[in-house]
């Protein structure tokens, strides 16, 4: 069984994901402009990522009798991502995802720093998708070319 510290990292990035998953798929429909054929195709990338993440860590709390939150009022009140703002413009768009994906990334991180001896799994799952978070942000920074 994992320690408490590691099912609380867990719910966090439960809804963090789950409040990303719902900020991809608006921006995904809601693009516009010039670098819409490329946006269009990476912001469903990430979604269909983040979703794929999403359940892994869903998975990792139920295997060890953890209580994964499961609606968007529970992932509202513990997220630490902002809901998708309305009319912003592609660039904003990208802006928000690198700004989220550094939240979460940094979250990740810093539980690892706690997680206890029995959380070796759970420290595995963290830092592999901390590692795809960075190379995520690396290629949508170069997409704003900054």
């Amino acid at each position: 069984m994992i320690s408490n510290h590691a099912k609380t990292a867990l719910n966090q990035q439960v809804a963090n994901y789950g409040v990303l998953f719902v900020k991809l798929h608006n921006y995904h429909w809601y693009i516009k402009g010039p670098e819409f054929l490329t946006l269009h195709v990476k912001l469903e990338e990430l979604y269909t990522w983040v979703s794929e993440q999403y359940d892994v860590v869903a998975e990792r709390l139920l295997m060890n009798n953890g209580n994964p939150s499961a609606t968007m009022k529970e992932y509202l009140e513990q997220t630490t991502l902002e809901e998708a703002k309305s009319g912003l413009s592609a660039d904003q768009m990208v802006e928000s995802v690198i700004s989220d994906f550094q939240q979460v990334r940094k979250e990740m991180l810093e539980a690892i720093e706690h997680l206890e001896a029995q959380d070796v799994t759970v420290e595995d799952d963290l830092l592999a998708q901390a590692k795809e978070i960075e190379k995520q942000i690396w290629m949508l920074r170069a997409t704003l070319k900054k």
